[in-house]
């Protein structure tokens, strides 16, 4: 299973009415980064957290929204925006937030030269084992993960993978850069949704715990039989909770 690297998804709510009964829909704006297909290019200095909290302001801004969804590192540059701008409701799911040395990184220099000498497929095997995305397949032979990456990557979903890893080790790296305390986050005031995946890599839910503690208004919940790529099938048991926090 390939790492759901991340999402940032804006999203304003009005109200409507079906049946006589009111009810609310959500319009959500899902957040294209720089550098990826289809995104502005990154300024020449190279990206940093601030560049995507800037442009979320500005997503923010155009839309008119106040409510946040952030999955995977998307995660962390979401709860990086609360705590500039104005959020109102903001729901994670399986945050690469780094607190209390929870979250592994041990991984990071060989991905990134893995990437950098466009070896992919080895770095996908290399990523894999170093977050256990893949559950028990983490435990596989580097060489055995290394071969099915090669099959995986001739995938619809390989191809798409592939557009976008160049941007991946230095956005691993600003996670692991902003990592500390969970009293970090302590100045965040919007209502906060921590989910993580009862099927997700372990250290999601601690990590998800110390953040909720930290946190004024904040509560974190783990959603039966999950995966960390709950957000790409999107099945009900996950967009259940999230859809009721962020109504």
């Amino acid at each position: 299973m390939a790492p759901a690297w991340s999402s940032s998804t804006a999203v304003r709510s009005r109200p409507r009415t079906t049946a006589g009964s009111p009810t609310r829909w959500r319009t959500g704006s899902r957040f294209n980064r720089r550098g990826r297909p289809g995104g502005a290019d990154l300024p020449a200095a190279g990206y940093t957290v601030g560049v995507d909290i800037d442009d979320i302001g500005a997503v923010l801004e155009s839309t008119g929204a106040s409510r946040l969804f952030g999955h995977s590192v998307g995660g962390f540059i979401a709860l990086r925006a609360a705590l500039a701008l104005p959020v109102e409701r903001l729901a994670l799911y399986d945050p690469a937030i780094l607190v209390d040395g929870i979250f592994p990184t041990d991984y990071l220099d060989a991905f990134d030269q893995a990437v950098q000498a466009r070896e992919y497929a080895r770095a996908l095997a290399i990523v894999g084992r170093g977050l256990r995305s893949a559950g028990p397949l983490s435990d596989l032979p580097l060489g055995v993960q290394v071969a099915m990456g090669k099959l995986f990557l001739r995938t619809p979903i390989g191809r798409e993978w592939l557009q976008t890893i160049h941007t991946v080790p230095a956005e691993a790296r600003a996670a692991a850069d902003h990592g500390g305390s969970a009293q970090l986050y302590a100045g965040v005031r919007a209502h906060v949704l921590l989910a993580s995946g009862s099927r997700s890599p372990g250290y999601y839910a601690p990590t998800n715990e110390r953040l909720a503690a930290a946190m004024a208004r904040a509560r974190a919940i783990v959603i039966p039989k999950a995966r960390h790529d709950a957000p790409n099938i999107a099945r009900p048991a996950f967009v259940g909770p999230i859809a009721e926090f962020l109504a």
